[in-house]
């Protein structure tokens, strides 16, 4: 037998999904917990696992919020809950990033939806680009042990999950051309301009 359910208003239902929410993500239901972050680069989607930081999407260029929240459910779990508390330690991060107060991002990382192999190794080299200094595709294949393999390092950095964080924004073509990048070019500039390149 089951229990009716109660008559909620708008409001009521809205604060039990946050409460039911919240409770999922404090108790660790919830496999992975998203929220949406404001910055200067746009509206933000970051998702977390258990093991960490796990994606970081423009919203408006990733096909919206329904869009990037179905790509991670069936590329890691359909376990996901809005849980922004859980990613307030980023969301201060990216804050300071953006205020210029931060040079070094310290969340921790999980590598879940970076390509294996050639891929996973660019962007990890990536991630070790200091603040206000760039590198170039041609580097970045040397650096992940592939010289020849530059545009494939070009590749692996167009499908970074983790922008901003994976700082592929500090990767130039080697003529000092921007090159690509996943948020569109006036992105990247912005970035690099934050960092004083």
């Amino acid at each position: 037998m089951s229990l009716p359910a109660p008559d909620l208003h708008p409001g009521e239902a809205a604060a039990l999904a946050a409460r039911t929410a919240a409770r999922a993500a404090d108790e660790g239901i919830a496999e992975i917990a998203y929220a949406r972050v404001d910055s200067p680069v746009g509206q933000l989607v970051v998702v977390a696992t258990r093991r960490g930081l796990a994606r970081i999407a423009y919203e408006l260029e990733n096909g919206g919020l329904d869009a990037i929240l179905d790509d991670v459910a069936l590329r890691l779990s359909p376990a996901i809950v809005e849980a922004p508390a859980r990613l307030d330690p980023l969301r201060r991060e990216l804050d300071e990033y953006f205020d210029g107060r931060r040079r070094h991002f310290d969340v921790q990382l999980d590598w879940a939806l970076t390509r294996s192999g050639f891929g996973q190794r660019v962007l990890q080299q990536c991630a070790q680009i200091p603040f206000g200094a760039t590198s170039t595709y041609k580097q970045m294949a040397i650096a992940a042990g592939s010289p020849k393999a530059f545009r494939a390092a070009g590749g692996a950095l167009g499908s970074n999950p983790l922008p901003i964080v994976v700082p592929c924004h500090r990767v130039l073509a080697s003529s000092g051309a921007l090159g690509g990048y996943t948020g569109g070019l006036e992105r990247k500039r912005l970035l690099l301009s934050i960092e004083g390149v």
